[in-house]
Parts: C-alpha cells; structure tokens; sequence
C-alpha cells in the first residue's frame, strides 16, 4: 500500500505567478507542493524593469481592465511590502512629432482616477527649465510631466512570497525538475528530478498549476503529454545598466520615435537602470542574452535625451529576460497584451495554467487561480493576502526610515549604508540575521562589499541561495560591487558548505 502523501495542488514553476499561488494556496489550508528547475525567480520574474505600475502605455492598447487592476494594487503590495516595493515619481518628457500634450495629459488624468489612488501624489506638469529634473536632458525638454508608480525588487518579491509560502506548510523544492507525470485513480503521479542531488523520486497530486513562464508550453506538451500546444508568444525584454547619469531620486519615462517607450531609473543608489526593449523571442529561454542590436537601441533611445550620451563603455551590466505574452495574435511584441490568462487545460487529469500576466498583478493572478482550484477541489478559506504582510513587511508603509533608525539603534557597529541596505531587503527580519552580534567581526567573513557571512548563511538557511549567483544577482544585487575574485571566493566558501552539509548527512 502507498503511504506517499497525496498534495492537494502540485505547483509548477518557481517565478512570482508560481510563488503567489502556492502562498494563497497555503495560507487557504490547501497542501502545496513547488517545483522549480532552477532558482527561484531566475527566469522573467528576476529580469523585469521592477517597477510595480499601472502600465500608461496599455492604455493606447485600450487594455483598461488590467491598467485599472495593476493601478489598484500599487498601494496594496507598497502597504505589504515597504521593505521592497516603495512609491517612485516619473517624469515624462514632452518630446515634440511624437504623442501630442493632450494625449499625455488625458492619459495621465485617467491613470489619477481609474486606479482608487490614495496614499501616491497625483500628476503635475513640470517646467524643465526651472525643475532639477530637465539638468540632465538636452534643453529641447522644455515641458514633462510628473506621475507615480511604484518601485520592486523583483526577485526578493518572489523569494518572500516562497519563505511566506513555506511558513504556512507549502513545500518548496528549487533545482528540481518535472520530467513526468501521469493520472491513474485521480491523483497525478509526478516524476521530479533533483538536479542537486541527481536523484529521481515521485510525488502525488490532485491537481497541478502549471506556472512555468516561458516553459508553459514545454511543460504540457513534454511532461504533461499534451502535444502540439501553442499558448504564448516570448518576448525577450533586456535593459542596461550604467554609472548614474543623474542625482534626482525621480526616474524618466521615455518617448521613442518608433513608438516604443524605455525607462531611466535610480538603480542601487550608484546606477542607472535602462530598459526594456521588446523582440520576440524563438529560442531557448535558458540561453537568452542581450543581443548587440538591443545595446545600440538602448544607448541610442537614452541618448537622445540625456545631455551626455549614453555610451556601451558606460555598461557596468546588463540582464535579459523572457516573457510569455497570452498570444492574441498581436502584429507587433510591443503590442501583445500583457494581461493574464488562466486556463483549464482539456482532457484527463485536473491541469490549470497560467499565462501571461505581469509582476504588478500577481496578488490578483494569484486569487483568479484558487477560484479556479476552488471549483474543482472544493473551496478552502477566503481570500485574504490584500492585508497580509510579506515575510519583513510588517511595519508601516512610510515607515522604512523610522525602520532603519530602529535597526541602527539596535546594532549601532552598522554603517548608515549597510543598515539602509538590510532593511530594505529584509525589513523587520534583519534582526533575524543580525542575531547577536555585536561587532562586524561578529559578522563573519567578509566577502566584499557589505556582504558577510551571517548573511550568506541566512540566505542558505532561509531562502534556498545554493550558489554564488543566486545571492549576488537575485537575493542581493552585490554583484555589481564584489570583484569576479571576490564573487569566486564565494562561491568556493558556498560550496564547501555544501559538501559539510553532505557528509554530515551520510
């Protein structure tokens, strides 16, 4: 007789769709399970612009539905999140030949009104020759106008979501693959592939989610035997980043000739954040990277407002990404919706897909889909994440500042630069991995930068960083401060942990 437990949901896919589903999941008393083949939000979910908006330009796309729910959440996730996600105010330059002022400002009213805005300031009209914000710009900016969105750390957003997930019982298992799955008797049969251990073992499920990204597709018709599927269209986005190009806390929203719009934004206190471009995408996911075109279109985009040009010397690093667009049938990549889709998928066995969607909406995805899981498991609690803090985000959320002075006080060794750092990725649980200590020597090794042991270990131990990578360009973004040297020292530190971990465990 089989004593292997059967799961209530069997998640696949450990980006942010994947991640907030198995949390809601969870936090309703359902059994989860999450597979992911690599790391957590080491596909699209890390490589987005990380802003949490409405989406201006959707509207020209009349997608009116999704700019209304992606505004509505702003204050939600900002109020959940204020480690993570804080309120970021953009200027968009009017740029004559391009969208008359009209559309910009009829588009912005509506962006003010359509969203229940409460804590964010409303748009205003600034005069670029009086305003900081035109010192940058070449000086045919005369006008712009100034909007909030929102700011995310994209892949800490996931990570919290997973830690949140596995407090209320979910089981997260990362560097583990599906290769196959079957139904017999009602429960699916799944064939998981540990890729760290390289062992093979099976769990059992009454229905699975398949929340795989770019791979949805692949998952259903190589794993789940549903042959010649033809759900989503990829579209590779890639940005840039460079030494700061200015000191204003406050981002740029740029118009381009061809239609299409990129940011500027304020990126880990010494950088600029360029992007997004938007191709479609035919090749494997894994392998996606920026193409030369793709440089020479962000630079050249940039620079046709910024004073001094944006140059390919100025990239200190650049990062790419995929996105699995609800193929509607769209001309253009730039034009396919961004809206998500959830879908039943036909034949034997209980199978629920999501495509598309965007990070900003994820929350909302997330509940779409357990009314789905709902109608055919039987329904468990009541939504309840729109007040539901993340993993370090119970403090107010004006508060970040007050939260800093806190922590400083408490551990008053900690540099304002390092305090400021720690809050903002851990927020109330930086105590947590701060523990005892007293001094920076209790910190352990230093690796670099602000990075030290206690963090790395925290991260081991909390939220399932196995390799170098995972902790400098996922968790923390140290990556761009540590030297490769220093980056390698980790790595090897990382590794024989790991190989303790396995002989203690023989």
């Amino acid at each position: 007789m089989d004593h292997t437990p059967i799961y209530d949901i069997f998640v696949v896919g450990g980006g942010i769709n994947g991640c907030g589903i198995a949390r809601d999941a969870a936090g309703r008393g359902y059994s989860v399970f999450l597979a992911e083949m690599d790391d957590l939000a080491s596909g699209t979910s890390s490589g987005s612009t990380k802003l949490i908006h409405g989406g201006l330009r959707y509207l020209e796309h009349y997608e009116f539905r999704l700019v209304r729910e992606a505004l509505m959440e702003r204050e939600v996730l900002w109020r959940n999140a204020p480690h993570i996600i804080w309120p970021m105010r953009f200027v968009l330059p009017y740029a004559r030949g391009l969208r008359p002022a009209w559309m910009l400002r009829l588009g912005l009213f509506i962006y003010d009104h359509i969203g229940g805005r409460k804590l964010l300031p409303p748009t205003r009209t600034l005069d670029m020759r009086t305003d900081p914000a035109g010192k940058p710009l070449k000086p045919i900016f005369s006008k712009a106008f100034e909007y909030s969105d929102g700011w995310v750390n994209d892949a800490r957003l996931v990570v919290l979501n997973a830690r949140d997930a596995a407090d209320r019982g979910a089981q997260i298992r990362t560097r583990t693959e599906l290769e196959d799955a079957r139904f017999e008797d009602g429960v699916w049969t799944v064939l998981l592939h540990d890729r760290t251990g390289e062992t093979h073992y099976e769990v059992r499920a009454r229905l699975i989610v398949n929340a795989a990204g770019p791979w949805v597709d692949h998952v259903l018709s190589q794993a789940l035997g549903r042959n010649d599927v033809h759900n989503v269209r990829l579209v590779q986005g890639s940005h840039i980043v460079v030494a700061r190009k200015f000191d204003d806390p406050r981002a740029y929203f740029f118009q381009n000739a061809d239609g299409r719009i990129i940011f500027a934004i304020p990126y880990e206190e010494d950088f600029t954040l360029i992007g997004t471009t938007d191709q479609d995408y035919t090749g494997d996911p894994h392998g996606v990277k920026i193409t030369d075109h793709e440089v020479d279109y962000l630079c050249s985009a940039a620079s046709e407002y910024f004073t001094e040009p944006v140059r390919r010397s100025d990239i200190v690093w650049t990062y790419s990404a995929v996105r699995p667009l609800y193929d509607d049938g769209a001309s253009k990549a730039q034009e396919a919706t961004r809206d998500y889709v959830l879908r039943v998928e036909p034949g034997e066995g209980p199978i629920v897909n999501a495509f598309g969607g965007k990070i900003t909406t994820y929350r909302r995805l997330s509940e779409a889909m357990l009314d789905k899981i709902g109608d055919i498991l039987g329904k468990k609690g009541r939504p309840w994440t729109v007040k539901a803090p993340l993993p370090g985000g119970d403090f107010p959320a004006t508060a970040y500042d007050a939260q800093v002075e806190k922590l400083k006080k408490a551990y008053p060794f900690l540099e304002l630069r390092h305090a400021r750092r720690l809050v903002r990725l851990y927020g109330t649980r930086a105590g947590d991995l701060l523990g005892l200590a007293r001094s920076v020597s209790d910190l352990g090794r230093h690796f670099g930068a602000d990075l030290y042991e206690a963090e790395v270990r925290y991260l081991i131990a909390n939220e399932w960083a196995m390799t170098a990578e995972d902790i400098l360009w996922r968790r923390t973004k140290r990556g761009l401060r540590l030297t490769s040297g220093e980056a390698t020292e980790l790595d090897e530190f990382m590794k024989g942990l790991g190989r303790r971990h396995s002989a203690a465990a023989e």
